[in-house]
C-alpha cells in the first residue's frame, strides 16, 4: 500500500469517526465528557492527516488553483463548528445556527475534497 492510499485512508477514517462521536456527543442528552475529549482526539488526527495529503497533494495538481487551500479553510471551519455546538449545547445555550452553520460548511468541505484531483469527479 502506498503513502497516498493509506494516509487518504487514515483521513477518511479520521473524520468519520470525528463526525459519528460528534453526533453521539451533541444528540446525547447528557454531557458526554469522556466522548468530547476523545472527539478532540480525532480533531488532532484530522488535522495532521488533513494536513499530511495538502503538503502531498497541493502541487501536484496544477489546476485545482485554491481549491486545497479553500478546502483547508473548510475543513477548520467544520472542527470549529462542531466544537462550539458541543460546547454550546453543554451550556445551555442556542445551537441552531451553528446547526445550520456546520451543515453548510460540512457539504462545502466534503464537495472540495471529493471533487479534487484524488477524489470523485463530480
Amino acid at each position: 500500500m502506498d503513502f497516498l492510499s493509506s494516509s487518504t485512508h487514515l483521513h477518511i477514517t479520521a473524520w468519520a469517526l470525528a463526525l459519528i462521536l460528534f453526533f453521539v456527543a451533541a444528540l446525547a442528552g447528557k454531557k458526554l465528557t469522556a466522548v468530547h475529549m476523545t472527539l478532540r482526539v480525532m480533531y488532532i488526527l484530522v488535522i495532521i492527516t488533513g494536513l499530511a495529503l495538502f503538503l502531498e497533494w497541493r502541487d501536484k495538481i496544477a489546476e485545482s488553483g485554491m481549491n486545497y487551500d479553500m478546502k483547508v479553510l473548510f475543513g477548520i471551519l467544520v472542527i470549529a463548528f462542531m466544537e462550539m455546538v458541543l460546547v454550546r449545547k453543554n451550556k445551555g445555550k442556542s445551537v441552531n445556527m451553528f446547526w445550520v452553520l456546520f451543515g453548510i460548511v460540512l457539504l462545502i468541505t466534503l464537495y472540495l475534497g471529493m471533487s479534487m484531483g484524488i477524489g470523485i469527479n463530480f
